[in-house]
């Protein structure tokens, strides 16, 4: 039977679920899931908060929508607490991360103006993931979703990941149209790719020296996910553009793209905007995650028990030939396959709990920055019947080089 809904999403895992409370999910029969996705790091204050719910509650009975043609009480509040947790000094507010970065882009064409630059280039990543508009997946350099969506927006080039050589000669090559360098401070559906604290000091050296906008894609890693507000905090650099979404609105949709210094006051009224952005719930719901996060210190534990469950991992999994290693930092932990994996996520729903898989043969691992230890431990034991009946059972590899 033809299903009325678009098939953009390739073999759906046969499970749909009807509840959640903190870390677990129970399914339509009942069946209790501890989940290690969160919806792709965004209940970040897991299923069913009660301090969520109650603010939705409370807004929703008061003032859903007006229009950004009204001061929005709200919005002002949570553009003050975004700037004040990141070190940046204005927000504009969308409502998913591909917006946000089409955002940073739309900023990137404004500077590029200002330097009479006709045909500004952005440097990008191989790997990179940015979002499903036609620029931002021009943007992305992973080719698979640019396919059948030819031509491509241009005036991007890719270079390799953590290699600062290559930046910097894309940057001599390039000096009279580069105008930004974009990446993802971890890179997430590219496999869980970390940039070292130098690489983004350099790239922040580079940036200054040439007068371009360095912009840091934290739409996955922000608001606690690798152990501080946002990962560039661990090298501490800060961006001329930063873009945040997912665990904003813990399952809500909003994003935000903040910008300073140069960066800032490049919009203009008719420049850019959107209808739902920053609507009166959306911003009441943001501005009581980013209170409950600092309140219960959430980053933090997002970092201890990140580490926790990360050495656990690396020696539990240990035993198993085809786990090459475990990396991540918080609570954003990768588990390299020598082989391909992707039928893991369904393996696992036998052992009820939720994984992903991206790169083909990497487990992402993001469940809530609430995760305690015994939580972990779970997770732990686990997915460790999870991979002892995969590498017991007879798959294909598909051997990494």
């Amino acid at each position: 039977m033809l299903s009325s809904v678009m098939p953009t999403y390739f073999n759906r895992l046969p499970v749909a679920f009807e509840r959640g409370e903190g870390v677990w999910l129970w399914d339509i029969h009942g069946n209790q899931y501890l989940d290690a996705v969160a919806g792709i790091a965004v209940c970040g204050l897991g299923h069913s908060h009660p301090a969520i719910t109650k603010v939705i509650c409370d807004q929703a009975a008061k003032l859903i929508h007006t229009s950004n043609n009204y001061e929005i009480p709200n919005q002002e509040k949570l553009a003050k607490a975004l700037c004040e947790i990141s070190g940046m000094e204005q927000a504009y507010f969308c409502n998913s991360g591909a917006e946000t970065n089409e955002t940073a882009l739309k900023l990137t064409r404004l500077f590029a103006r200002k330097k009479n630059i006709a045909n500004p280039l952005v440097i990008a990543m191989h790997n990179s993931f940015h979002g499903r508009s036609l620029a931002t997946l021009s943007a992305s350099g992973t080719s698979r979703i640019q396919i059948g969506f030819e031509p491509l927006v241009s005036h991007f080039e890719h270079v390799d990941f953590n290699d600062i050589g290559a930046v910097k000669n894309s940057v001599s090559l390039n000096k009279e149209s580069v105008i930004a360098i974009m990446l993802e401070p971890i890179q997430g559906d590219g496999g869980i790719c970390i940039a070292s604290n130098d690489y983004l000091q350099q790239l922040r050296k580079l940036c200054d020296e040439n007068d371009l906008l360095l912009i840091f894609d934290e739409v996955q890693t922000g608001l606690g996910r690798t152990g501080k507000w946002f990962a560039g905090q661990h090298a501490n650099v800060l961006p001329d553009i930063l873009t945040v979404a997912k665990t904003l609105g813990n399952g809500f949709p909003i994003g935000a793209c903040l910008a300073r210094g140069k960066a800032a006051n490049l919009f203009g009224p008719g420049k850019h905007g959107s209808t739902f952005g920053g609507n009166p719930l959306g911003c009441a719901i943001a501005n009581e995650v980013i209170r409950v996060i600092k309140e219960k210190n959430y980053c933090e534990n997002a970092h201890k028990v990140g580490d926790y469950l990360r050495h656990q991992l690396s020696t539990k999994l240990k035993k198993y030939t085809g786990v090459l290693e475990v990396r991540g930092k918080g609570l954003m932990i990768g588990i390299q396959f020598d082989r391909t994996c992707i039928e893991i996520p369904r393996l696992a729903l036998k052992f009820n709990i939720l994984i992903n898989v991206v790169a083909n043969c990497m487990i992402r691992l993001l469940p809530p920055l609430i995760l305690t230890q015994s939580e972990a431990d779970e997770l732990i034991t686990r997915l460790d019947h999870c991979l002892h009946e995969f590498f017991n059972t007879k798959y294909i590899p598909c051997y990494i080089q």
